[in-house]
Formats: structure tokens, C-alpha cells, sequence
């Protein structure tokens, strides 16, 4: 068991006080987005084993099935499978889609094979690996999660009373579900930006009017003006519209899988994913959106998002196996769990003691985190406070 030393990731989006306050560090005026606990290559957590920090990428491959256990390394092979974040947005992440393995390993495969650099802005898949995702509500948290459906999307534009969108709306209401969001997203992502820019500055303007109205999206129109303020003539705006707006309580989760279009937009959460670079963006961002790929990946289903709460065991249920994520409210009872693969462990409130077989014993406090190998058998947390915990189904 090990307490991790983690790294904070500065992007442009997010928070300068959210993790900083977790922590209980001292605001560096610089945007504070992420916090990551695990073993990606980017930023691994460090530990201390006697001989000072090491990464913990290091010690896992030293000795992978003493770290993860025999049966994670068979599933998943010698590297930590999971990636554990605190997330905190202050301004809208860009509108994407993660692939799913089939899509992943052969995308990859492809551009290796055409020599496209690793690092080029161009690139689009960083690994063979897909990246389903959860994310669970700290505090209020927004977002855009998954298609509405055509009528819906249709009607809200139709509310806008731009005439530049009317083609859309005529589009999601002539066709099947899946086709209609096809040909309508392809068309917004394919049209020349200086051919769209003003429509899309009109449908602010009108959303942002609706925002205090009695239609019954005027809420939503709210949160579409608010992130076009943020990419101004963005073609992503219209896309977004096409979108479930979510809002999830704290304690509140939702899980994303593979060709679901989401962006997250603020707030802070507890963000587990697998470990992986691959994204396809959609829009709201000035990076590289190659259209053709997103479509080959994107899934047009429509449907509201599933919003998950803690089972009775605490367990966030998802359907795939690379994580699983557990929200523990500790009440000074001790509660017993059984390791059967890599774990990590995250206070988030108040403070919780954390003892493992052998008897060794360690307390984290709000922000703190820690790494349980697989050899340990049965962790035992008590304690007052909110704990996070990281694994995978084996």
C-alpha cells in the first residue's frame, strides 16, 4: 500500500480554485484541470518504497503480477488498465467520441502503417485501445451526453426561428432516427466555417433570448449560449444542439461508451477511464476534426442518458471490465474490501484510515489518494468522509 504523489494537468479549461481547494493548496492563477492518480504514461503517480519518489509506471513493470495480479495482467496485460482523475471544468471540454477496440486497433494500425507521427496534430488514434469513461458528480456538474432525438432536436431548432436552419429541421423530421442525426451532423461538420458562422451567431443570438422565456428548452437554450461564448462561429454550437443536455447532482454519474458524442462543460467530478488517448472531436475546439473518421465512429442512437447512483455495495455499475468505480460514505464503521486486482483509493471529503492485512496502516485526508497492490488480500477503510475506489472486474 502507497500513498501516490499525483500531477496536476493545466488546461486551458479548467478550474484555477476547484483542485487547488481539494488539496488544500494555494491557487496558482493558472487554470488547474485535472488530477491524475494511476500509471499513463503522460503523468504517472509517484510512490515512495525507501529509495525516494519513483514513477509508479516503473514499479508495475518491474513486477506486473505482484502489482495488478495474475488474472488483470492475463485480461488486460502488464500495465495498470484504468486511469482515476478529479476533473474540474470551468469552460466547456470539446465536443467528442471515443472509439471502440475493433475501431481503436485498426485505426491505429492504419496510421502507423501510413507513417502519420505519433505526436501530429493530425493524428487521431494514439494507441490501440478504446476509452469508455464514467464520470461522478463531486459538485453540480453539466454537460452534453448522447443524441436527442430528431422530433426533440428538431423542434428546439425549429424555436430558434433562424432560417438557416430550417434544412436541418426538415432533415431530422423526413428520415429514419439514425439517418436523420447522420445527415444532419454531416452536414453541420462539413460545411465550409464562413458558410456557417453567421447562422450559427444568429441562433445564439436568438438562444440567448430564449434563454428567459417559457419555452420548454429554455433552460438548455441557456447552456448553448453560454458555450458558444466560447467558440464563436463554431459549427460544434449547432452540433451541440443536437445533444441531451446533463445535469448530474453530486453522487450523480454517468457512463460513456464508445461513439457516444459528450463534452463535459463545468463543474467537478471523479472521472475513471481506460487507459487511453484516443478522441475524435466533433467540434468546440480549434484542434483537428476529420470528419470522415468521426462518422465511422459515432453512434446515432438516440436516448437520454442513463444516470447512475451507488448500488448497495457502493459500485457504480458499467458494462465493460477495465474499471470499476466505488463511492464509500464513511460513518466511523469499519467497512472490509476484498481485493482481487490493482486498486486506488480517494478521499474527497473528510478523511478516511485505510489498514491492510499485515496490519500497515495509512490515513488519507481530503484530496490525498493511495495505491493497494493485488497482493494485498482485504483493505479495511473507516473512518468520516467520502471514499473513492478504483479497480477493475477480473
Amino acid at each position: 500500500m502507497d500513498r501516490l504523489t499525483n500531477t496536476v494537468r493545466p488546461y486551458a479549461w479548467g478550474s484555477e480554485t476547484a483542485i487547488p481547494e481539494l488539496l488544500g493548496t494555494e491557487p496558482t492563477g493558472e487554470p488547474q484541470a485535472e488530477l491524475w492518480m494511476g500509471a499513463h504514461p503522460g503523468a504517472p503517480s509517484r510512490i515512495d518504497r525507501g529509495a525516494g519518489l519513483v514513477s509508479l509506471a516503473d514499479v508495475i513493470g518491474a513486477d506486473p503480477d505482484a502489482e495488478l495480479g495474475a488474472a488483470a495482467v492475463a485480461r488486460f496485460g502488464p500495465r495498470l488498465p484504468f486511469l482515476l482523475k478529479v476533473l474540474a471544468a470551468a469552460a466547456p471540454l470539446s465536443l467528442q467520441v471515443h472509439p471502440d477496440l475493433v475501431q481503436a486497433e485498426s485505426g491505429y494500425r492504419a496510421e502507423e502503417e501510413t507513417g502519420v507521427p505519433i505526436d501530429a496534430p493530425h493524428r487521431n488514434y494514439k494507441d490501440a485501445n478504446h476509452k469508455p469513461e464514467l464520470i461522478c458528480a463531486l459538485t453540480l456538474f453539466e454537460g452534453l451526453c448522447g443524441f436527442r432525438t430528431p422530433a426533440q432536436a428538431a423542434e428546439l431548432l425549429e424555436g430558434l426561428g433562424v432560417d438557416g436552419l430550417l434544412p436541418y429541421v426538415d432533415a431530422l423530421r423526413a428520415k429514419p432516427e439514425g439517418d436523420a442525426l447522420r445527415e444532419v451532423l454531416t452536414a453541420v461538420l462539413s460545411a465550409p466555417r464562413e458558410a456557417i458562422a453567421a447562422t450559427v451567431d444568429e441562433a445564439v443570438r436568438a438562444a440567448e433570448k430564449l434563454a428567459t422565456s417559457s419555452s420548454p428548452f429554455a433552460r438548455d437554450y441557456a447552456t448553448y449560449a453560454a458555450l458558444a461564448h466560447h467558440y464563436p462561429g463554431d459549427p460544434g454550437v449547432i452540433a451541440a444542439m443536437l445533444l441531451n443536455v446533463l445535469r448530474l447532482q453530486p453522487g450523480e454519474a454517468v457512463y460513456l461508451g464508445a461513439g457516444v458524442p459528450h463534452a463535459y462543460l463545468d463543474g467537478v467530478g471523479v472521472e475513471i477511464l481506460a487507459n487511453s488517448d484516443n478522441v475524435l472531436r466533433c467540434g468546440l475546439t480549434p484542434k483537428h476534426v476529420d470528419v470522415p473518421e468521426l462518422l465511422r465512429v459515432v453512434r446515432f442512437e438516440p436516448g437520454e442518458p442513463d444516470v447512475l447512483r451507488a448500488d448497495a455495495v457502493g459500485a457504480y455499475e458499467t458494462p465493460i471490465d477495465d474499471f470499476r468505480l466505488y463511492r464509500y460514505d464513511l460513518d466511523d464503521s469499519a467497512r472490509t474490501i476484498e481485493v482481487n486486482g490493482p486498486q486506488v483509493l480517494l478521499c474527497t471529503d473528510g478523511s478516511a484510515e485505510i489498514t491492510v492485512a499485515d496490519g500497515s496502516h495509512l490515513s488519507l485526508h481530503r484530496g490525498e489518494s493511495a495505491f493497494v497492490g493485488a497482493e494485498e488480500r482485504t483493505v479495511h477503510a473507516s473512518g468520516s468522509g467520502t471514499l473513492f475506489r478504483a479497480t477493475v472486474r477480473t
